[in-house]
């Protein structure tokens, strides 16, 4: 007749840890998927959306660079980079370099 010995005290721990780990990285899985489904919602929601006064934006070509603008309350609004390639652009025309200057205010510094 064979017994069945008890688990020992460590092995009971060592399982009891694997089965918080399997649920802690379930938990962030589900967390990170969460978020992303917010992420796109919000951008659903938000995309192309004055953040002034929440009208729709109006994309206009300025050259190769796509302003959006608000026809609402005026506002513009530029995506990254669309700041320095509007500035180089506007260096090479005649009457620029006041441009150039007011788009300075705007730069990273």
């Amino acid at each position: 007749m064979a017994t069945q010995d008890k688990p020992s005290s460590t092995e009971e721990e060592y399982f009891a840890r694997e089965e918080i780990e399997k649920k802690r990285k379930l938990a962030i899985q589900q967390s990170q998927s969460m978020a992303a489904q917010q992420r796109e919602d919000l951008k659903k929601l938000h995309f192309m959306k004055c953040p002034k006064c929440g009208m729709d934006l109006q994309s206009i070509q300025r050259g190769d660079i796509e302003i959006d603008t608000c026809f609402n309350c005026h506002g513009v609004f530029l995506d990254s980079g669309e700041l320095e390639r509007l500035q180089h652009q506007m260096s090479h025309e005649k009457d620029g370099r006041w441009m150039g200057a007011v788009l300075n205010l705007f730069k990273n510094k």
